[in-house]
């Protein structure tokens, strides 16, 4: 444990207190009157400016308004934190989608753009554009239904259980689609291959009955 020094008191008279708090009270960047977080933002500063000035008025070396003052700016600083981002722990993982918010495409528009980034050496690119055109041909089969936000992993679920034999090649696809399109993991011929090989099986393969 480190011991930090004790600094001598400072004394603060009540006038002084006083306006050290309605300054900072003042301050815009705590008075967001259009949420429920702005509101009680007011309320809990106006709650510690009463009570600042209460205190510092029955303290006549007017110490106790310091320490709350102290209290006060520490206050501020937390908010400002939590208001940032900075102090929460749990944040909303984005969902890592197979078609992001472009307009969505024919299986052979896809498959054709993959072909064209595989041959220019964009091998990331063409892995993204060639699951897509896997998943668009597996919707115009009919095989999985139309549904906005699906994962790669998800596809995978759906599409086997409809075709099970679509499961050894969807799986190891739908993982390179998601290491090197959310991963930032590099686009390989080889990477590139198995997704291919997902696709090919997606346009032959029979529905279970």
């Amino acid at each position: 444990m480190i011991l930090l020094p004790l600094e001598p008191p400072v004394d603060i008279d009540r006038d002084q207190a006083a306006q050290e708090a309605a300054k900072e009270l003042s301050k815009t960047a705590y008075r967001d009157s259009g949420s429920f977080l702005g509101r009680a933002i007011r309320q809990v500063l106006q709650w510690i400016g009463d009570l600042l000035e209460s205190l510092t008025g029955s303290s006549p070396n007017g110490r106790a308004g310091l320490v709350m003052l102290i209290g006060l700016l520490v206050l501020v600083v937390i908010i400002v934190l939590w208001r940032s981002g900075v102090l929460r722990t749990t944040r909303k993982t984005p969902k890592q989608a197979v078609f992001d918010t472009e307009r969505r495409r024919s299986a052979a528009e896809y498959r054709t753009q993959a072909e064209q980034e595989a041959a220019s050496g964009d091998f990331a690119s063409a892995i993204r554009s060639r699951f897509r055109a896997c998943v668009a041909e597996l919707t115009e089969r009919t095989v999985l239904d139309e549904r906005a936000g699906r994962t790669a992993y998800e596809v995978v679920a759906d599409a086997s259980r409809a075709a099970p034999v679509l499961r050894e090649p969807l799986q190891p696809a739908a993982l390179i689609f998601t290491e090197v399109v959310y991963g930032n993991r590099p686009g390989t011929p080889e990477r590139y291959a198995a997704v291919v090989a997902a696709d090919n099986a997606a346009r032959t393969a029979r529905v279970a009955v």
